[in-house]
């Protein structure tokens, strides 16, 4: 007779546990194929438990599949195939983690500190959202709920020059969701071109998404027009509006030039990545080159990672008119992967004017942080060592350090100190032999004002010797 201990203590219903015990033993082949199991009155008078109790872990293992029942001869243990025994658990085992390490100095980081999201805006236009229930339950387009897309139609309207229709936007959790929906939408059989130096990230997506990518060099004035057509390129991603790492803006004539390399295929479009173009600290906003494209070649792609916080999964695109039909014949059937509520409350948020007076205040913010930490630069022992480089590059600057160690030793040493930095070479994704050297990325965004002085200091450390 089978005999197992039941807990009344344990915070499982007994039948859960005698049938996971009796699961186990199948498993781990204690109880052999058509072993015959006890009758429930006489396995529920050797356990102690009620009749009904063996009945439910009888049925429960029955509807899994690993007994069966043959009427008026009893319960019996099915064929249990498994791949291989079961592997035991060690609670020392270490198994992967994905958490990032996390840094007392943080200047690689382009995240955005949690002080700075406006929570009790953010929570009046949620509570007004939940007001309308019924609304925003129901299905939403496959491009996102028409609320949300006519904010963003006015807002760029305003802030970007650019006069689209809300049918044109696509909303989606993250810019990783949206190009691969570029990319199934363009073809998988093109070849898709991304900025050298640039951010690594983009062609990673790319290539996870099994397309061919290429990297073509830029100068001064951004991507060259020469390499993209030796590329053998259809697709150009860009961040015409502010480069990152180095930081530089297209300048008008490279933006024709683009614009003219799209126009004389039909296969050619570029992507545009208006990365960080709410962030420039001097002049007006530089107008988005969407908004000078006449023949529809021109994608538009754009996040609030920056603006708000890398929490508010919700990015956008604008997709030309001719390919907006396109998009819902080829991809309609998608479900839109931002919740209607989420949607809904961004749209208030711009539509009642918060979005514009916390990109205001932010940008002042920013800029207090990057005045003190090019004034604590200055100050220190470190002045005689390091150049600054593109202070306008929105919310990263670059800095030449004066060294003779190479830009890995930099990094670690840094990182031994409490400091995560990164270096202008580790974008260049070819020709690294000729990136240029000691040039460190200083990323600001999430660096505390009260952290900037000791930051400083232990960057020093590693220049001692």
């Amino acid at each position: 007779m089978l005999t197992y201990t039941l807990d009344n203590d344990n915070g499982k219903s007994l039948y859960i546990q005698l049938y996971e015990k009796i699961k186990a033993d199948i498993i781990n082949g204690e109880l052999k194929k058509d072993e015959r199991l006890p009758s429930k009155r006489a396995f529920a008078k050797n356990l102690g438990i009620s009749v009904i109790t063996v009945e439910n872990a009888y049925s429960q293992l029955i509807s899994e599949g690993y007994i069966y029942s043959v009427p008026k001869s009893g319960y019996f243990v099915s064929a249990i195939y498994a791949p291989f025994p079961s592997e035991k658990k060690d609670g020392n085992k270490q198994i992967y983690s994905s958490t990032h390490k996390i840094y007392k100095y943080n200047f690689a980081s382009n995240g955005v500190r949690a002080s700075n999201f406006p929570f009790s805006v953010w929570k009046k236009m949620l509570k007004v959202a939940f007001e309308n229930p019924k609304e925003v339950m129901l299905p939403s387009d496959a491009g996102g709920i028409n609320e949300l897309r006519q904010a963003l139609c006015k807002h760029l309207k305003e802030y970007r020059n650019m006069s689209v229709s809300p049918e044109q936007i696509i909303i989606g959790a993250g810019t990783e969701y949206l190009y691969s929906l570029i990319i199934q939408l363009l073809g998988f059989d093109k070849v898709y071109a991304t900025e050298n130096p640039g951010y690594g990230k983009i062609s990673d997506i790319y290539s996870a998404n099994g397309v061919k990518c290429v990297f073509v060099d830029t100068d001064g004035d951004g991507m060259r027009t020469d390499r993209l057509y030796e590329s053998s390129a259809q697709i150009a991603h860009l961040s015409p509006s502010h480069h990152f790492p180095t930081g530089t803006v297209m300048s008008i004539s490279r933006r024709y030039e683009m614009l003219n390399w799209a126009s004389e295929d039909k296969s050619r479009y570029i992507i545009e990545d208006d990365y960080d173009s709410e962030f420039r600290f001097t002049g007006k906003p530089l107008p988005a080159l969407q908004s000078i494209d006449g023949e529809g070649k021109v994608i538009y792609i754009n996040t609030f990672t920056k603006s708000l916080s890398p929490a508010i999964r919700i990015s956008y695109m604008v997709l030309p008119e001719r390919m907006v039909e396109q998009f819902y014949k080829k991809l309609g059937f998608y479900s839109n992967t931002v919740s209607n509520f989420e949607q809904l409350t961004l749209a208030l948020f711009i539509d009642e004017g918060y979005f514009e007076k916390h990109i205001n205040r932010m940008r002042n913010y920013y800029k207090r942080i990057r005045n003190s930490l090019l004034s604590e630069i200055k100050n220190s022992r470190l002045s005689d060592k390091l150049s600054v480089l593109e202070e306008e590059a929105g919310l990263h600057f670059l800095v030449k350090v004066e060294t003779d160690i190479s830009d890995a030793e930099l990094v670690k040493r840094a990182e031994k100190n409490g400091v995560k930095i990164s270096c202008l070479s580790e974008y260049y994704r070819r020709n690294k032999k000729n990136a240029p050297k000691h040039i460190v990325i200083m990323n600001y965004s999430a660096i505390a004002k009260e952290d900037i002085a000791p930051a400083i200091k232990a960057l020093d450390k590693c220049l001692e010797d």
